[in-house]
């Protein structure tokens, strides 16, 4: 219970933050450049390759998503949620209170994953939208095609888990310092670093940034690219909580 008490605790904070917005935001923005293209060109789904269009549709938006958007809107999302007791200043107040270090660690944890779920959520939605207006417009009818939700369900858990690592890396470093830019700096060097390295450097799997590029590219570096970022995630992890409660000056 006193997780949950804490977990609680821990999203009131992200309401009205930056975070939150940028999930809004982040999560619609390609889905409503795509949208404006379509009602401008007269354009419907349906008109991309008819069968499969739902498909067609979503692994556009999802791999323009992936290359950059998504893992900029990942770094910024878990460097803010992570530094917000260092901005005001309220990490000794939160170590005062009657729960342990490691549920203060998993709650905060878990905040980052719940809010990058969101960022999916308003996606899809943006997706299913910029499908649905221009056909409702211009054919007068729903898309004929029925909706894959197994598809989408399936490929938003792949994206989500190549996402770990990054979370898991930002996680770390804006527990280590104290300056917001630090943690946006080293996020930012690393994801531009590895989009300079993908498909010319084989062990690319050495940077947390890579798998979610990797899967936008079809990459898997001869390895199970979703099971090794779980894997990676899952180290990355372990080495945060041992610093974080090995920590003397939390805060």
């Amino acid at each position: 219970m006193k997780f949950i008490y804490s977990l609680q605790s821990e999203w009131l904070k992200t309401k009205r933050s930056a975070a939150s917005w940028l999930c809004l935001i982040g999560g619609l923005f390609i889905p409503t450049i795509y949208l404006i293209a379509f009602l401008y060109k007269h354009k419907t789904i349906e008109g991309i390759d008819g069968k499969g269009a739902w498909m067609i549709h979503f692994g556009s938006l999802m791999t323009n998503m992936q290359m950059f958007l998504l893992p900029m809107g990942v770094i910024l999302a878990s460097s803010l949620i992570t530094q917000m007791e260092f901005k005001n200043n309220t990490w000794k107040q939160l170590h005062t209170t009657p729960q342990s270090l490691t549920t203060i660690f998993l709650s905060k944890f878990t905040v980052i994953a719940l809010m990058t779920a969101k960022f999916f959520l308003f996606f899809n939605l943006g997706i299913i939208i910029s499908g649905l207006i221009p056909s409702l417009i211009f054919n007068g009818r729903m898309p004929e095609e029925t909706f894959p939700w197994k598809f989408f369900i399936e490929e938003n858990t792949y994206v989500f888990m190549a996402c770990l690592p990054i979370i898991a890396i930002q996680f770390l470093i804006s527990l280590q310092f104290k300056n917001f830019l630090v943690a946006i700096g080293i996020g930012l060097v690393g994801l531009i670093g590895t989009l300079i390295g993908l498909g010319n450097w084989d062990q690319l799997y050495v940077s947390p940034y890579s798998y979610v590029l990797a899967n936008a590219q079809n990459i898997n570096f001869g390895m199970n690219l979703h099971g090794s970022s779980i894997i990676y995630f899952s180290i990355i992890m372990l080495i945060s909580y041992v610093l974080y409660i090995k920590k003397k000056e939390k805060g």
